[in-house]
């Protein structure tokens, strides 16, 4: 028996246009899942998607120039990577559910498994900071202030760069270690002061002093944004570190990248919402001002995961837990309500962060400096690959233009 999700091999084999023995191939090599099925014959099903992709890999293959256009649109993959694996509607960390890591790792440690594979983050956690970098930091902490935190985050890398030779390694430890450096750094800019703890306890103390419950929940955030195989800022980093960037580089492009209206900036417009809402009996006229705009709803539908983005799942969850006889979550509750009915349309991580920083009541900008902070992790984790790679990353245009002559 089939379904949406399985179909029968003859099923597969006709709509590929192969035989039988060739479709068991293609499943020996991975490239078709299949399962037993839940009828009396126990036949064995085969994945609609996979099929469908392949199908899909073959047209592009007869049409090279189409390939290469499809897969900049959330096409065919263009590299190969072993960071991150997106998959049936979850996410891993090399091989590691990331889910389940939000609920039981420390972040650092998480920086750590992204940077090496595994390495234990006290060989990079705290890091060793140069004493120039040190005082440099001290130095550019007036100017700093009156900036928004991811305009800090902007400002301060390229002045800090200079006085940090040993990015200038590239080698996968030396980069592990200016990549705890550089989130070190981070932290201690948007907090003004030097983390003496661990990062999210850093960023709770400062930004919720009487709300200890706080660290755990700035945690699993920082841990759901750390990478998400290869979106436009992660795609960004890499092709900066194939010309041998430094780490700095690497991130100041993956922070020009994060905060554009269509990356980072969801999650900034999705807080601007609920805090123009305001109530539940506002949810409901805020929403259809937009859609009658033809504005897209910002912080809901994600192309991965139509059935709904677990990290926004998690965080939201996570919001509710802490924060449920609070005035805030009702709201957020009803916008999730409201969109479903609406749109159909299940909230992103962009929600959830908007969410947080709604319900804490973090300061300005705290959701997108989480977003930030906790991306760093992933673009460095993506540029010690490409590194390695050492090869240019140089795709070709095809020109449309007027012709010479």
């Amino acid at each position: 028996m089939t379904n949406d999700t399985f179909m029968s091999a003859k099923e597969a084999a006709s709509m590929l246009e192969i035989s039988l023995p060739t479709l068991y191939a293609y499943v020996s090599r991975g490239l078709i899942r299949s399962e037993p099925g839940t009828g009396k014959s126990r036949a064995r099903q085969y994945a609609r998607a996979d099929v469908v992709a392949l199908l899909e890999r073959k047209a592009l293959r007869q049409n090279p120039a189409q390939a290469a256009e499809t897969a900049l649109h959330w096409g065919t993959p263009v590299l190969a990577s072993a960071v991150t694996l997106i998959e049936d509607g979850r996410f891993y960390y090399r091989g590691h559910d990331a889910i389940e890591l939000a609920q039981t790792a420390a972040f650092e440690s998480v920086a750590s498994l992204l940077w090496r594979g595994g390495v234990d983050a006290a060989d990079l956690f705290p890091p060793d900071i140069p004493s120039s970098v040190v005082q440099r930091l001290a130095d550019l902490q007036p100017m700093l202030q009156p900036l928004s935190l991811f305009e800090r985050f902007q400002a301060a890398l390229p002045l800090l760069a200079g006085h940090d030779l040993a990015a200038f390694d590239l080698a996968e430890t030396a980069v592990a270690q200016t990549g705890a450096r550089l989130l070190h750094l981070l932290t201690w800019v948007a907090t003004g002061e030097r983390p003496q703890a661990n990062l999210a306890t850093a960023l709770q103390q400062k930004w919720t002093p009487r709300h200890l419950a706080m660290q755990t929940l700035i945690n699993s955030a920082l841990i759901l944004c750390a990478d998400h195989e290869l979106n436009v800022s992660a795609f960004a980093a890499r092709v900066v570190a194939s010309a041998q960037a430094t780490p700095y580089g690497v991130v100041q492009v993956g922070l020009a990248a994060l905060q554009g209206a269509r990356h980072g900036g969801h999650t900034e417009r999705t807080v601007t919402l609920l805090r123009e809402a305001g109530s539940v009996a506002g949810v409901r006229p805020a929403v259809a001002a937009r859609l009658r705009r033809g504005e897209i709803i910002p912080g809901f539908g994600h192309p991965l995961y139509p059935a709904g983005d677990p990290r926004g799942r998690l965080l939201l969850d996570l919001v509710v837990r802490e924060f449920g006889g609070g005035t805030a979550v009702p709201v957020i509750q009803e916008l999730i309500r409201v969109m479903a009915e609406a749109t159909g349309q299940l909230p992103t991580i962009d929600m959830g962060l908007a969410a947080l920083a709604v319900a804490a009541d973090l300061p300005d900008g705290a959701p997108l400096a989480l977003f930030a902070l906790g991306r760093t992790a992933g673009w460095l984790g993506q540029a010690i690959e490409q590194y390695s790679e050492d090869q240019l990353i140089r795709p070709r245009a095809r020109y449309v233009g007027k012709r010479p002559g």
